[in-house]
């Protein structure tokens, strides 16, 4: 498995630059949590690492490939990308969105027996194989996030990078669908996400990239970087850390600096 990796990359949307020569590496087989406020830079990394933006310097490396100089289907078979706003533009039911991340392995055969598989696993994986016949109109908001989380999984990639996919869910889902990430890096692909509950990336990222005004301010395993300093002056807050009874990090913010 390939690790991926932002060098010294630089982007710039709408004459504005929003990053700074990035360094920032991600490890297969773990999940990784990139934080910081509105505006730091976190969404525009992820498109880069996917191939979606074109950097003004620098690049974004799957091993020792540029992302943006792979084919577009061996890049889609390898990286799997779920953006903050998915579109749905017609009203295809459950089933066959999610067969839609099995386009990049089809052949001039059609669906196969694996494909048939890898999308019944990936309904399974989010607790969507209820709703598999049901139309993506009418399902709810969060209904339709794991739809299309599951359209990623069926592809089965190398690496899931996710814009807040847990943003839209209950309390319940987010925690099935943040152990699902955690298997799915758990069986050796990578995980990036992008978060903006503390708490959450707490739980869930085995690292932490914290970003502001588009540059890394800290990398590292989690529990190195979600210190009170750290965080704290990354968002211009004070804050507390701490452990629950069960071994659970948390993440409290107190108040703005006077």
């Amino acid at each position: 498995m390939n690790d991926l990796a932002a060098r010294r990359l630089s982007l710039t949307l709408g004459g504005k630059p929003v990053l700074h020569a990035v360094n920032a590496s991600f490890a297969a087989g773990r999940v990784t949590a990139l934080l910081g406020p509105n505006g730091a830079g976190k969404s525009s990394l992820l498109a880069c690492l996917a191939g979606l933006q074109h950097p003004v310097t620098g690049h974004a490396m799957l091993g020792g490939d540029g992302v943006r100089g792979l084919p577009a289907q061996q890049r889609a078979r390898r990286i799997g990308f779920l953006p903050q706003v998915a579109d749905v533009h017609w009203n295809i039911d459950v089933a066959t969105l999610v067969g839609l991340g099995r386009l990049p392995w089809r052949g001039r055969w059609g669906e196969t027996a694996e494909d048939r598989a890898a999308v019944a696993q990936a309904l399974a994986a989010t607790g969507m194989t209820e709703l598999a016949s049901r139309g993506v109109e009418h399902l709810s908001g969060g209904e339709r996030t794991r739809a299309l989380l599951s359209r990623v999984l069926a592809g089965r990639p190398e690496w899931l990078l996710a814009d807040e996919p847990l943003a839209s869910l209950d309390p319940a889902h987010q925690l099935e669908v943040g152990a699902q990430l955690r298997a799915v890096a758990a069986g050796g692909s990578g995980v990036v996400l992008v978060v903006h509950d503390l708490n959450l990336a707490a739980r869930l990222a085995d690292d932490i990239v914290l970003l502001r005004d588009g540059r890394v301010i800290a990398a590292g395993a989690a529990d190195a970087v979600l210190t009170p300093a750290l965080v704290g002056d990354t968002y211009g807050l004070t804050v507390e850390t701490g452990v629950t009874a069960s071994g659970q990090r948390y993440i409290v913010p107190v108040a703005r600096p006077a």
